[in-house]
């Protein structure tokens, strides 16, 4: 753990966002108001008039910076926030010069950036002003500021309505069972094998939230955007439960038929058959992923991933083969033990199947995972090189006709990088982009389901989980589906609404 000792500020409401930018530099900070012997200090110091708020950072011995900003005629909120802004800035300045490291995000410690350049288009900002807005706020590299505009702007592209489309709802059906748990992974997903009564008693539960959920959407016609199958990984369950969970889809929710998008994660090749993939055939649905992460064996065995190379090929191969034309692959930059030669390798096989679309994750060390338990035995690459693979995968995707569509981040990534879907024109994911931008309520469904409900008029969001444990959802799911129940009436029926 990194120790930074401050002084200068008092105000405890700066220790979170300054411990959040001092990660970005550090594996793990503790930031105190207070002298420490060990550790690193920084020396604040804070002047302001009527007009203007100053605040100058340093470490003894380096250069200091300094970041002023306009004070007048601002609300209490707005004024606490410009503060904050003007330390948090002088603040990554003095981190970036005492260690070299340099921020291409800025300040910018949130999963979702895209979000702030669309706030802007909404508002009708010239786009030259709004990049600029974002890098005297946040301190944005043009480089990230070009990626957001280039995803924007194919956003808009493939779904020209995106800012209409707020009484509209997507939905998520979680299905909490996978072959084994990932060693990264942090998603309520349980190992399948011996858990048949578990898989019983969910799939009833699911089918009765499905029933209600779709009932209240045809009562008051609200219709549906998108529907996106994940997990866990969906297709750990049956071909026959498979199929009677599709066909209470189609008896349960409105125009199915209507629906823009269909996606059912097979994320783990070693669950695809045949079978599943007539079933998947049986009821129209063509979008899957299927998830190498890595074409290094011995990578996928240290991940806890029990397929093996050849195996995600062939089932690459079978997918095509049952009709399968939108498929996504994943592929995670700076697994243990990966540098740029394995990367490489894992793009020439990319190369050989080349899918309509692909998902470029940088590893994130989530709190409740095996591998950050267990931090110590998974070495991973440098900064320098991960952003070098980042690069590779840039340059990859751009010779072979890819555009970046999405993109988001997470807390303790390697690099403070970010990850980018991309896909071949037309092949992009719209609920990757709903889900991203919260411009629209999506429903969640099922164990460790999340819902976003998105008011259509203020934009404020209200989250809603439910339980991650099957058990718990078996015992409850009738209750949680009737607090969702009131939760879209909340945000879809009252007359502020109407």
């Amino acid at each position: 753990m990194k120790i930074i000792s401050i002084s200068g500020l008092t105000d405890e409401r700066f220790i979170r966002p300054l411990e959040h930018i001092g990660n970005l530099f550090f594996e793990d900070t503790k930031v105190v108001f207070e002298r420490k012997e060990e550790g690193l200090h920084i020396d604040f110091k804070v002047e302001s008039d009527e007009k203007t708020f100053t605040v100058s950072g340093q470490v003894e011995g380096e250069s200091p910076f300094i970041c002023t900003k306009n004070i007048t005629e601002l609300t209490e909120k707005e004024y606490f926030r410009q503060i904050k802004n003007a330390i948090s800035q002088s603040y990554l300045m003095v981190l970036e010069n005492h260690t070299g490291m340099i921020q291409k995000w800025g300040i910018l410690t949130g999963i979702r950036p895209t979000k702030l350049l669309h706030r802007h288009i909404q508002n009708n900002v010239p786009a030259e002003e709004a990049h600029q807005a974002l890098k005297d706020e946040y301190l944005i590299s043009d480089e990230k500021i070009a990626l957001m505009q280039k995803i924007i702007a194919r956003q808009l592209t493939v779904i020209p309505d995106l800012y209409d489309l707020k009484k509209e709802v997507s939905i998520y059906i979680g299905i909490p069972f996978c072959p084994t748990k990932c060693a990264y992974c942090t998603f309520p997903a349980y190992a399948i094998n011996g858990r048949q009564g578990s898989v019983t008693s969910f799939l009833g539960g699911l089918h009765y939230e499905m029933n209600q959920i779709g009932e209240w959407l045809k009562k008051n016609n609200i219709r549906i955007t998108t529907v996106y199958y994940g997990g866990g990984t969906p297709t750990s369950i049956t071909a026959e439960e498979m199929d009677m969970l599709y066909e209470q889809m189609h008896a349960s929710f409105p125009d199915v038929d209507e629906i823009r998008e269909l996606t059912v994660e097979a994320g783990r090749p070693d669950t695809i058959t045949p079978e599943k993939l007539a079933v998947l055939n049986k009821w129209k649905i063509d979008r899957i992923s299927i998830n190498p992460q890595s074409y290094t064996q011995e990578t996928l065995k240290a991940i806890g991933r029990h397929h093996t190379v050849e195996e995600t090929i062939d089932k690459y191969h079978l997918a095509r083969k049952h009709g399968m034309n939108n498929i996504n692959m994943d592929l995670i930059i700076g697994l243990p033990g990966e540098g740029i030669k394995e990367f490489q390798h894992t793009l020439d096989h990319t190369e050989a199947l080349m899918p309509e679309s692909l998902t470029v994750h940088t590893l994130s060390f989530k709190r409740a995972s095996e591998m950050t338990r267990n931090r110590a035995k998974y070495k991973v690459a440098e900064r320098s090189e991960v952003e070098s693979m980042m690069h590779m995968a840039e340059k990859w995707t751009k010779d072979f006709g890819y555009v970046p569509y999405y993109l988001y981040r997470q807390k303790n990534i390697l690099g403070n990088l970010e990850n980018v879907g991309y896909s071949k024109p037309n092949k992009e994911s719209i609920y990757n982009i709903m889900m991203m931008e919260e411009l629209q309520t999506v429903i969640g469904i099922g164990c460790g389901a999340s819902s976003k409900f998105i008011h259509p008029v203020t934009g404020k969001i209200t989250q809603f989980s439910n339980p991650k444990d099957p058990k718990t959802y078996n015992e409850s799911f009738e209750e949680y589906t009737n607090r969702k129940i009131a939760l879209l009436n909340e945000h879809f029926l009252s007359e502020e609404v109407k």
